[in-house]
């Protein structure tokens, strides 16, 4: 996935069909298929891609094209992908519970003096 992306804050399907190598048909079918792509629509309904969306676009190209996964094995993968990427948001909050519980019990404990 060594494909540069522009330093643009939007893509319109044509820029993104040409920076991902397949026909804009494609890119909207894969729309349909991965929730992770939801470009913004303007008043004319010309779809806006943001990087965020031609970076998960690459990742499902590369799922589907160099790995060999199907439809659903992608989703399945990203899933797991999200997951992975999910774990050190859940331990940082568990380390903060941790610090409320703790200085509510420093609270408590000037409050009994």
């Amino acid at each position: 996935m060594d494909t540069v992306i522009p330093d643009k804050a939007y893509f319109r399907i044509g820029e993104v069909s040409k920076i991902l190598a397949v026909e804009p048909y494609v890119i909207r079918y894969w729309e349909t298929e991965f929730k992770t792509v939801k470009p913004v629509r303007t008043q004319t309904a010309q779809r806006l891609y943001r990087k965020k969306d031609v970076e998960a676009l690459l990742l499902i190209r590369d799922l589907l094209y160099r790995q060999r996964f199907t439809i659903d094995g992608a989703k399945r993968q990203i899933e797991k992908l999200r997951d992975k990427a999910d774990l050190p948001d859940r331990t940082a909050e568990d380390r903060l519970v941790q610090v409320k519980k703790e200085l509510l019990q420093i609270r408590d404990m000037i409050r009994g003096n």
